[in-house]
């Protein structure tokens, strides 16, 4: 199975009214072909895990391509080099998120890129920082409460960013730490609180949001 027969079967399922429908969810419509994701989960799971093709797939520049590269990615062959190329390269939110949950946040280095990239000026760059915050927070079942809370400063920093993709993704972190179990979930109310505080039109929202979720989350968590 190599790339070139994946793409022409992508290719072959292009879909002009799914184009449309998710340039309204936002998702960049200049390389996407429409495709579904059960589509393209069903050909990670004939695929497998295979680092090279991923790279391959990469390399073609096609949104669900590019999806596909995350899925079939293997996190103890990517190195830190392809992850920055990676996301140098996002233009559309649902490439990044699937990146940062099905494979940037099984690496070993995970927890520093995430930092590293919440600081970037560029948009899906900073996402892609708090959606693999939100990614660890879900998956990473070892991490201790105190190796979660070192993201709290940098949700807090970043709570101001107007931009809609970072501040959903923001947001997104904040809520997925307060709800892995009782204790995170008390220290995110605490930070939403000082996070309103801050008093803009981003930090308002994500704190309103965030604390409307974990009050109901939080008589369920131990």
């Amino acid at each position: 199975m190599t790339c070139q027969e994946i793409v022409s079967d992508l290719k072959k399922q292009r879909n002009p009214k799914n184009i449309a429908g998710m340039a309204r969810f936002g998702i960049n419509p200049r390389t996407t072909l429409g495709i579904s994701m059960p589509y393209l989960r069903s050909w990670a799971k004939k695929i497998g895990k295979n680092q090279k093709l991923a790279l391959e797939l990469w390399e073609t520049d096609i949104h669900e391509a590019r999806i596909l590269a995350g899925l079939i990615g293997e996190p103890d062959k990517i190195t830190a080099k392809q992850m920055d190329h990676w996301v140098a390269g996002l233009d559309s939110w649902d490439v990044c998120d699937t990146l940062c949950l099905n494979l940037f946040d099984k690496t070993k280095i995970a927890y520093p890129k995430a930092k590293f990239w919440a600081k970037s000026k560029i948009e899906f760059t900073r996402r892609a920082g708090f959606a693999l915050m939100a990614g660890l927070a879900c998956h990473d079942k070892t991490a201790s409460n105190q190796k979660l809370m070192e993201f709290f400063p940098l949700i807090k920093k970043y709570s101001i960013d107007e931009r809609n993709f970072v501040r959903k993704a923001v947001n997104w972190a904040l809520r997925q730490i307060g709800k892995r179990n009782k204790s995170l979930c008390l220290q995110a109310m605490k930070l939403a609180e000082e996070i309103r505080s801050i008093d803009t039109k981003a930090s308002r929202w994500i704190a309103s949001n965030a604390l409307s979720e974990l009050k109901q989350k939080l008589p369920k968590l131990k």
